[in-house]
């Protein structure tokens, strides 16, 4: 994209979401059939066992799981919660899922047996499929979830499942490799797809539906911000369960005919992290901010990195000194790009753009985004506004028609003619974006989204807790660290016992990326009148 013309891209966009449109027949099926090559590259935990997968193995393997699906009795509109980590089961599940018309519910495998039984009944899914380290969470709620009618372990690791639990593995062995499309419900761009669960500041987490036509709407997150050919081996750092891992793992790769990489490692280790890479030669990289400031403390002069040509930041604001010190490194800027569970990628930084280092770009061509006030007007260069989608008729490509359940929610993000993100940011005179903060109180932490209603209530339950108030608190390194503000109830005296006690309780009851780093006692928490915390003081303190 040497030479990027900015306005020419804007004004000549276009991209046709056909009425009838199934990503995984009408993307995967042609690359399987007409260009063949490979398509996942999975690496397993030791960085050592390596292997290939082909676009016609996706579709042969997904026509597998389909059929088994069907063998079921699994229908169209159907909800299935899906806990499978970095291992190509997640793909056959997801693709073979959408050819069926079933709709997968990806989550991160740092749930609890709580937050499961929160999203299947929640859901009403009566599907779920996990990996056996996960067999013991469902059991343990299963008769609390009146909807689930079928349970599916994923690995070839499973041993003796419990009763009424079916082997994926053998269950596939036994189906049919092929799938005619007239067999199953056609299914319209505006179906569901996709459910994401996200997180908000006063409830428990709301539901995120994405219909198919979120997947080729990812075509502006490859063109502009991606810029994934079919000669490109792609990687992003990412859990399955994050809508983060649609945009990296899923549907800009597989438009393009990319190959992705897809390590099962746990943990960070930036070595082999860097070996990998240079292993593997990977051309394209997306890694948090937190990712590439831990990279900017190490030497990497020893590691062949010459097979990078595009670097991408997700997931926070990204500092101008991490990318500095990664392009000092490597030679390759890291362009910045923003966008929601609720959305695809809306503003970027382009290749063959300027860099300005903090900034986070500008609006992709396609949709209009804006900074605008309270009432929806345009905000004055400088004037620190509302990072909003202009809704639009057709409805802007990739944006979210609301929450799932819950017109409320939908309601406070869709007024007065805009899709309002919850994010706040000034725009300069040359129409850069410049990320100001968030409008709620989500806490962003090493790429993690977290809640804090969903942190206070884990913390609620412990015999010690009276009252909590959880904010997000700076840090170098993860961007913010959660930090709970408690008040012990009587009997009880804070120290560093207590402290450790009460993280591991809360590790214990939600994700453990979830629990309070920090823990400060107080005797009061400052209130409103209404008597609801004042977390923007807390937050001001810190």
């Amino acid at each position: 994209m040497e030479g990027f013309d900015y306005a020419r891209a804007r004004r000549d966009f276009s991209l046709d979401i056909p009425k009838d449109f199934n990503f995984a027949f009408d993307v995967v099926r042609p690359r399987a059939l007409s260009a063949d090559k490979t398509a996942i590259i999975e690496i397993d935990k030791t960085g050592t066992r390596v292997t290939h997968h082909a676009y016609s193995d996706l579709e042969t393997a997904s026509n597998r799981f389909a059929n088994v699906l069907l063998g079921l009795g699994a229908a169209k509109g159907d909800f299935a919660f899906v806990m499978i980590p970095r291992q190509v089961e997640w793909y056959h599940t997801l693709l073979g899922a959408m050819k069926v018309g079933v709709v997968s519910m990806p989550a991160t495998n740092l749930l609890t047996a709580k937050d499961i039984e929160y999203r299947v009944n929640r859901s009403g899914a009566k599907l779920v499929i996990v990996t056996a380290a996960h067999i013991e969470k469902v059991e343990a709620i299963k008769t609390n979830c009146p909807s689930l009618e079928h349970l599916i372990v994923v690995g070839d690791d499973v041993g003796a499942a419990p009763s009424g639990w079916v082997k994926m593995s053998e269950a596939c062995a036994h189906a049919s490799g092929e799938l005619e499309r007239g067999t199953v419900p056609r299914n319209r761009a505006e179906d569901p797809m996709l459910i994401y669960f996200t997180s908000g500041t006063t409830s428990m987490p709301k539901m995120v539906e994405r219909d198919f036509s979120y997947g080729l709407a990812h075509e502006i997150t490859r063109r502009y911000w991606m810029t994934l050919s079919a000669d490109d081996v792609h990687w992003t750092l990412t859990d399955t369960g994050w809508a983060k891992a649609a945009w990296g793992l899923v549907f800009p790769p597989l438009l393009a005919g990319a190959a992705i990489i897809l390590f099962d490692g746990e943990g960070f280790d930036p070595e082999l992290h860097l070996k990998l890479i240079q292993d593997h030669k990977v051309t394209t990289f997306c890694a948090p901010p937190t990712i590439y400031r831990l990279f900017a403390q190490m030497d990497v002069s020893g590691y062949d990195l010459g097979s990078l040509r595009h670097c991408l930041g997700a997931g926070e604001p990204l500092n101008p000194e991490a990318m500095r010190a990664w392009k000092a490194a490597t030679g390759c800027d890291v362009y910045d790009g923003y966008g929601q569970t609720e959305t695809v990628n809306i503003v970027a930084n382009f290749p063959g753009m300027e860099i300005r280092p903090g900034s986070m770009g500008k609006p992709v061509p396609g949709l209009e985004v804006a900074i605008v006030d309270d009432d929806g007007q345009i905000a004055d260069d400088g004037s620190v506004g509302h990072i909003a989608v202009k809704v639009t008729d057709p409805h802007p490509l990739g944006l979210f028609h609301g929450y799932f359940r819950d017109p409320e929610g939908s309601a406070r993000a869709f007024r007065k003619g805009w899709y309002f993100t919850g994010d706040t940011a000034t725009r300069d005179s040359d129409g850069y974006f410049w990320f100001v903060g968030r409008t709620d109180d989500i806490i962003s932490s090493a790429g993690y989204r977290i809640s804090p209603f969903e942190v206070e209530s884990a913390l609620i339950e412990h015999p010690a807790v009276l009252e909590s108030a959880v904010i997000g608190k700076p840090d170098s390194l993860r961007g913010e660290i959660v930090k709970a503000i408690v008040i012990l109830a009587d009997g009880y005296v804070g120290s560093d016992a207590m402290t450790q006690e009460i993280q591991e309780f809360v590790k214990g009851i939600t994700a453990p990326y979830k629990y309070p780093r920090e823990i400060e006692y107080r005797t009061s928490l400052p209130k409103t009148i209404s008597g609801k915390i004042r977390r923007v003081e807390l937050r001001e303190e810190h």
